[in-house]
C-alpha cells in the first residue's frame, strides 16, 4: 500500500490545510498513515520540519482552547472519539481576521488539519466518551509553552463560534482573552 494523502486548502481560511489520509482493509481490520514528511513537510517553510509530538485526553463536552502562537505550525487529528475542531485567523493584517472555520474530526474519518502560525486552536469533544487529540508541532528554537502564547475566550463575541454547547467544561485559561 502507497502512502497517498487527498491534500486540501481551506477555502475560507488560506494556508489551512484539511489532510485525508487513505486506508487499506482487509479481514484483519484496517491500516492507514498519519505521517509523510515528503507529503506533509513540503507544506510547511523550508526551514522547518516536526519536531514534537503530543496528545490529549479530554472528557465528554471539554473545550480547549481558543490558543495559539506566532512560530508554531501544528498537526491535529483525533485518534478516537470526536472533536469539533476549530481553527481561528488571528492574523490583525489578514483579510479573514478572527473569521473561524470548524471541522469535525474522529476515529473515522480520519482527518488531520494543519494549523499555520498566528491562527488560534480549539477543539470540543462532542463524543460521549473520552476523546483522544493528537498534536504534531514544528517550529524553530524552543517551544511555545503556555505562558508564551495567546489567548482568547471560547466565546469572544468578536469571533462568535456557534459552539455545540452553551456550558462546556474549561480551564480558566480559556475563559479570558491574553495577547502576547
Amino acid at each position: 500500500m502507497a502512502i497517498e494523502f487527498d491534500i486540501q486548502e481551506s477555502k475560507i481560511l488560506k494556508g489551512v490545510f484539511i489532510i485525508t489520509p487513505n486506508s487499506f482493509k482487509d479481514l484483519r481490520g484496517e491500516i492507514w498513515s498519519v505521517f509523510s514528511s515528503k507529503d506533509i513537510e513540503n507544506l510547511l517553510p523550508s526551514n522547518l520540519k516536526f519536531v514534537l509530538d503530543k496528545f490529549t485526553l479530554s472528557k465528554h463536552n471539554v473545550l480547549r482552547g481558543i490558543h495559539g502562537d506566532h512560530k508554531s505550525w501544528k498537526l491535529v487529528t483525533c485518534v478516537y472519539g470526536e472533536v469539533h475542531q476549530v481553527v481561528v485567523d488571528c492574523r490583525k493584517d489578514s483579510p479573514t481576521y478572527l473569521k473561524w472555520e470548524r471541522f469535525i474530526i474522529n476515529e473515522n474519518n480520519r482527518k488531520l488539519i494543519l494549523i499555520p502560525p498566528y491562527f488560534g486552536n480549539a477543539q470540543y469533544v462532542s463524543s460521549k466518551n473520552d476523546a483522544l487529540y493528537y498534536y504534531k508541532w514544528a517550529y524553530d528554537g524552543e517551544y511555545v509553552d503556555a505562558k508564551d502564547q495567546f489567548t482568547y475566550a471560547w466565546n469572544d463575541s468578536k469571533i462568535a463560534i456557534d459552539w455545540p454547547t452553551n456550558n462546556p467544561i474549561l480551564s480558566d485559561r480559556d475563559i479570558f482573552k491574553k495577547e502576547n
